[in-house]
C-alpha cells in the first residue's frame, strides 16, 4: 500500500528559480501561494507554459492526450441559489421550469450509449420539491437500465441543499453528508463531478454566490464522498470580480484537502495513477483495445477515494446579472489603479483574515468585473499545473475557451479535453455554444502532436486512436465535416412535455 508523499516547501526561494521549477517539474518540491503568485506576474506566458507543459509529461508522459464521450443531463433548473453568474437557474413558477421525467433521462442515455459514451454528468438546480426518493429511484432505475454507464452526479452544492432538504441523521455536517451519499451511492451513483466551485475566497463567495453553501461545505461534501471510496473533480470559475490570489488561494485549498484524503484515506493506487507517466510497453498498444500496461495498477478497491482532475474555465457574462457590471478598465483612469478584487485578495491573506470588511477597504469590490481572455486562461490553467503537485488530471476548457485555445491548453499544462458535447445548457444559458464530435476533437489532440485516447472517469485508457478508422482519419473531406450538437432538449421543456429533438447526424 503506498502513499504520496507531499513534496517539500522553499518559501525562501523565488518562484522564478529554475532549481525550484525543476524539482516542481521533477515532483521533488511544492510551490507556496506566494510564489505561484509571483509567477503569475513576473513569469513571460510562453516560458511559464513550457514549465507547466514538463510537468505535465512528467505526470503523463509525451505521447497520449485524452478525451471522455459522456453527457450532460441537467435534470432540473429550478434552485433556490440565486448566483449572479449564473443564466441557467429558474424560479418553479417560472414557465420555462423544468424537472425532467425519468423516461426522457433513459432516452438521453441510450443516446449517449449508441455513440459509444462511457458515463452521464448529471447536474441540476437545487429544488426543494424532490424528495430523496426521486433521486434514489432515479438512480436505481439507470443502474438498472445501463450498468455499463458511469454515473458522474450532484455536485457538492446540490448534497448541501439534500442535507438542508432531508435533514439527514448525523452529529455534524460530515456525517450528515457521508448519511446522504452512502444512500445515494447504494442507489448507484459513482462519483461526484466539482461544480460549483466558483472561488473558495469568503469575500468572493458571499458576493456572487447568493444562497450557495460556502467553502467549507463544498470541501467538506467532497471528502465525505472521498471516505466512501469515490472519486471526485474539482473546478473553479474565474475572471469576474476576484483577485489574482483568490485564484491560488482556491488551487490551495483543493490541494490541502487533496493531502488530507490521501494522508487519511491510505491511497491503494499504484504511483502510476498520480506520480509516474504513463508508459507505453505494449507491443500492442496502437491496438483499439488498451493493454493493461495502460492501465492505472489498482492493487485493491480503494478504501478512500480523492480529486483525479482539476478544470478551471473563465465567467460566460451574457444573460447573467453578474454580466450587466460594467468591466474594470471601462473608465480609463481605474487602469492606473488596483483591482478592487485584488486589493480584498490581499487583505484576505490566502484565508488568514477570513472576516474582513471588505466595505472598509474599498466599497467598488464586486462592482466592476475583470473578464479573463485567452492569455489569461493559459496562463491560470498553467499555475493549475504546477501548484496542484497532488491531482493527477488538468482539463484543458475548449467549452469556454473555444476548441483552438483548449488545443493550446495541451502546451500549457492539460492533459485532457473533458467531453464530446453532445449537450450542454448551463454555459450555453450564459452564451457560449461551442460543440466538438468526437472526430474534431481526436483532430485537435492529434494536430497538437499526441495520440488521442478515449478514456473514463477515473482516467483508464479505453481506446486509443491511431488506426486508419480513427475518427479524425477516417474524416475524408473536412470541409464538409461540421461538429454539431447531436442531440439538445427542446427549448421550453415543461415536466409532463418535456422532449428531445434529434438534429444533425455525427456530421
Amino acid at each position: 500500500m503506498q502513499r504520496m508523499l507531499v513534496p517539500t516547501e522553499y518559501p525562501r526561494v523565488s518562484g522564478l528559480d529554475t532549481g525550484l521549477l525543476s524539482a516542481i517539474v521533477a515532483g521533488e518540491a511544492r510551490l507556496t501561494p506566494d510564489q505561484a503568485l509571483e509567477l503569475f506576474h513576473s513569469m513571460p506566458l510562453p516560458e511559464l507554459g513550457r514549465w507547466a507543459d514538463a510537468r505535465c509529461r512528467q505526470i503523463h508522459g509525451d505521447n497520449f492526450r485524452t478525451y471522455v464521450i459522456d453527457r450532460n443531463i441537467n435534470y432540473t433548473n429550478v434552485c433556490t441559489a440565486r448566483c449572479t453568474f449564473c443564466a441557467f437557474r429558474r424560479d418553479a413558477t417560472d414557465h420555462d421550469a423544468y424537472t425532467l421525467p425519468r423516461e426522457i433521462i433513459h432516452q438521453k442515455i441510450a443516446q449517449l450509449s449508441a455513440i459509444g459514451g462511457t458515463q452521464i454528468l448529471m447536474q441540476g438546480g437545487m429544488n426543494p420539491d424532490l424528495p430523496l426518493d426521486y433521486y434514489l429511484e432515479l438512480l436505481a432505475s439507470i443502474k438498472e437500465t445501463f450498468p455499463h454507464i458511469h454515473i458522474h452526479a450532484f455536485s457538492p452544492p446540490e448534497l448541501i441543499e439534500f442535507v438542508h432538504f432531508f435533514n439527514p441523521p448525523g452529529a455534524d455536517l460530515l456525517a450528515k453528508c457521508r448519511w446522504v451519499l452512502h444512500k445515494l451511492q447504494a442507489a448507484g451513483l459513482d462519483s461526484l463531478p466539482g461544480g460549483g466551485g466558483e472561488i473558495f475566497a469568503n469575500p468572493v463567495r458571499r458576493k456572487i454566490g447568493l444562497g450557495k453553501c460556502d467553502a467549507e461545505s463544498w470541501l467538506t461534501v467532497m471528502f465525505a464522498a472521498h471516505s466512501l471510496g469515490m472519486f471526485t473533480s474539482a473546478t473553479m470559475m474565474f475572471g469576474h470580480i476576484e483577485g489574482y490570489a483568490d485564484r491560488i488561494h482556491h488551487m490551495m485549498l483543493v490541494r490541502e484537502w487533496q493531502d488530507r484524503a490521501l494522508r487519511e484515506g491510505a491511497v491503494t493506487e499504484s504511483r502510476s495513477d498520480e506520480v509516474t507517466k504513463w508508459e507505453d510497453t505494449s507491443p500492442s498498444a496502437s491496438s483499439h483495445s488498451v493493454t493493461s500496461s495502460l492501465r492505472h495498477s489498482v492493487t485493491s478497491p480503494p478504501t478512500f477515494g480523492h480529486y483525479k482532475a482539476f478544470i478551471s474555465w473563465p465567467f460566460q457574462r451574457e444573460n447573467t446579472p453578474l454580466g450587466r457590471v460594467k468591466d474594470w478598465g471601462s473608465d480609463p483612469a481605474e487602469l492606473s489603479q488596483e483591482f478592487p478584487g485584488d486589493r480584498i485578495a490581499r487583505a484576505y491573506e490566502w484565508g488568514r483574515n477570513a472576516e474582513l470588511d471588505y466595505k472598509t477597504i474599498t466599497p467598488d469590490f464586486g462592482r466592476k468585473v475583470r473578464m479573463s481572455g485567452s492569455s489569461d486562461y493559459l496562463r491560470t490553467q498553467a499555475i493549475s499545473r504546477l501548484m496542484l503537485d497532488n491531482i493527477f488530471s488538468i482539463g484543458s476548457s475548449w467549452v469556454t475557451m473555444g476548441p483552438h485555445i483548449g488545443q493550446v491548453g495541451l502546451s500549457y499544462g492539460g492533459n485532457d479535453m473533458g467531453s464530446v458535447m453532445m449537450e450542454e445548457n448551463v454555459v450555453s444559458s450564459a452564451g457560449t455554444t461551442y460543440c466538438l464530435d468526437e472526430a474534431v476533437l481526436c483532430r485537435l489532440i492529434r494536430d497538437a502532436g499526441f495520440v488521442p485516447a478515449q478514456r473514463d472517469n477515473v482516467y483508464d485508457l479505453l481506446k486509443i486512436k491511431d488506426g486508419a478508422d480513427s475518427p479524425d482519419l477516417a474524416v475524408k473531406d473536412w470541409s464538409t465535416h461540421r461538429a454539431r450538437k447531436l442531440h439538445k432538449q427542446a427549448g421550453k421543456a415543461p415536466t409532463a412535455r418535456a422532449s428531445l429533438t434529434i438534429t444533425a447526424g455525427r456530421a
